[in-house]
């Protein structure tokens, strides 16, 4: 072994202390040469029943045990807060950054040489490679990749159809027993979404990063090939370990840009922003909001998948996987970029091959030459707000409306399908407190369903806007991540119902048409609410947690503290 192991300094001890660390082990049954100069690999597993994304881990555990052993490490399992997207009141966001804080510190406080992050659902990936970040040891990611493509009366299904089922139900075209019918047909096989939501977009994210071996993205949760890459990546993680590769020497600031360009091809998640922002604020890389446009400029949209497209993460493994996306990408990537199974991205994806241009389309001939997520700029988000065009209107780009405003999201369910509810075909809806600290946590409650009255019109489609979130499988012209939002008292807290609003997409713009002097002096009678609690995680969370534009972190979360155990004592 050419480095010392960082774990010899538990097991490899004598006297009392080795003595007390060795002896507490051998209690499973473990004999010494299992401590005998061995890497000791932590596999960070987010299994659990209450995330369902997630609810096939211990399997998946098995596998990257076998690779462990395989290539002569020593696994040890261990569990950390699980967040499930589906069941979490109020919302998971309200935990990623305690998820990160109980990663950070199992890591840190453990015998750990290098450690595999078993993620899947939509938040537990950011979080494990927040906190595996602070910590900075050999560290390797394995997705739980995406469910089985659902079926109902011959046709396929995916999450992003929810929201279609949804509004048919709102306008009596369909039943609610048609609906059970169907959301039993959709989530067919173990895994996340099988759309490119937020999950599936947080995979390609770890590997356009090369934080996964190649083809992690998108192979199916039920496929057997998952197992096989949890095994190679049990193996590889010891060899991380050997050749001392730790998480910084992979995310560098090239390897932000390259997931940022992915991303925009894929037609990823909003969420990515500001996960991506998170963790280079842990791993120490400058990226701001503004570099989500600069960097993806001119990357078209290449694949053509749910919720911006027709297909599903299936289709797109079938096709060739992320290799593929990324091969048609070598012009925009740095193809120098170092992964973790110590070859350049290029060296990755080069011997790939596209098997379906439905599905992954060319760079010269793209499915749609609209990408990626545009920041927008002005006075209605001084700090910023983010937009999917590729899932948006294109006649709602650029579009100037009126507001009608719900102060929250409680006033929203209470209004919006009210009959005397003022709302035409040109408003925008406006969505205030949904923000970190105003709700708290973000919930994704972005992409509001319309009122009733202009379902029953055939109306699709508003500009709708907030300082919340969407779920990555939601579509329309919705924009997302107002900062500062509404408890913070910035511009957007003090927009009201009838004030005329501009979306310009195409120059990066939202402007509400109130002048400095009228914004000031509605500001000046703004009153903060005051915090929902008094104790606990949630009030250490409204207290620390950050805006948008900086990922939402803590703010004494930011940057590395190491591996170092700060005292050693027994």
């Amino acid at each position: 072994m050419a480095n010392k192991l960082r774990s010899s300094n538990w097991f490899g001890r004598t006297g009392k202390d080795g003595f007390i660390y060795r002896a507490w082990m051998k209690n499973q049954g473990i004999p010494d040469y299992e401590f005998n100069n061995k890497p000791v690999i932590g596999i960070c597993n987010t299994w659990s029943e209450l995330t369902p994304c997630n609810a096939h881990f211990r399997e998946l555990a098995e596998s990257v045990k076998r690779g462990v052993y395989e290539a002569g490490g020593f696994p040890v399992e261990f569990p950390v807060m699980s967040l499930g997207e589906t069941l979490m009141k109020p919302t998971a966001m309200l935990y990623r950054n305690l998820v990160s804080m109980d990663v950070e510190e199992s890591i840190r406080a453990n015998p750990l040489d290098g450690v595999v992050l078993l993620c899947g659902c939509d938040k537990t990936t950011p979080a494990l490679v927040m906190g595996a970040c602070s910590v900075n040891i050999p560290t390797i990611v394995v997705s739980g990749g995406p469910m089985l493509t659902g079926r109902h009366k011959g046709l396929p299904v995916g999450t992003s159809d929810i929201w279609r089922y949804h509004d048919e139900l709102r306008g009596e075209k369909i039943t609610q027993e048609e609906l059970l019918t169907i959301e039993a047909s959709m989530c067919r096989s173990r895994g996340h979404c099988a759309v490119m939501g937020t999950a599936s977009t947080m995979a390609c994210m770890v590997e356009s990063l090369g934080l996964s071996l190649p083809g992690n993205a998108a192979i199916p949760a039920a496929d057997a090939r998952r197992k096989v890459l949890a095994q190679l990546s049990g193996v590889q993680i010891v060899k991380m370990v050997e050749e001392g590769i730790k998480l910084s020497d992979i995310l560098t600031r090239k390897a932000f840009e390259n997931a940022i360009i992915a991303n925009a091809a894929i037609g990823g998640s909003t969420n990515f922003v500001i996960h991506l922002i998170a963790i280079a604020r842990r791993i120490g890389v400058e990226l701001s909001l503004d570099d989500f446009n600069d960097i993806a400029l001119n990357v078209p949209l290449i694949t053509n998948l749910q919720p911006s497209g027709q297909y599903f993460m299936e289709d797109l493994y079938y096709a060739g996987g992320l290799p593929a996306v990324l091969k048609e990408l070598s012009n925009f990537l740095h193809n120098d970029c170092k992964t973790v199974n110590g070859k350049t991205i290029r060296e990755n994806y080069e011997s790939s091959d596209c098997y379906n241009r439905d599905v992954i389309s060319t760079i010269d001939d793209p499915f749609n030459p609209v990408s990626g997520v545009v920041v927008l700029k002005g006075n209605l988000c001084e700090n910023g707000a983010v937009i999917k065009p590729s899932a948006a209107t294109p006649s709602l780009l650029q579009h100037t409306g009126k507001a009608v405003v719900f102060e929250n999201i409680d006033e929203y369910k209470s209004r919006i399908d009210d009959p005397d509810l003022e709302v035409d075909e040109n408003s925008i809806l406006v969505l205030k407190n949904v923000g970190p600290k105003g709700y708290p946590g973000m919930p994704e409650v972005g992409n509001m369903g319309l009122p009733k009255k202009l379902l029953e019109k055939g109306i699709t489609d508003l500009v709708r806007i907030s300082d919340g979130r969407m779920s990555g499988t939601g579509f329309g012209t919705v924009v997302l991540h107002a900062s500062p939002e509404a408890a913070c008292g910035g511009n957007f807290s003090v927009v009201q119902t009838g004030d005329l609003i501009t979306l310009n997409v195409h120059e990066r713009s939202l402007n509400i048409h109130l002048s400095d002097e009228e914004l000031q002096l509605r500001k000046q009678k703004f009153t903060p609410s005051p915090p929902i609690t008094e104790r606990g995680y949630v009030n250490l969370y409204i207290q620390h947690v950050q805006q948008a534009h900086l990922g939402a972190d803590m703010d004494f979360l930011e940057g590395m503290s190491g591996s170092d155990v700060s005292k050693d004592s027994h």
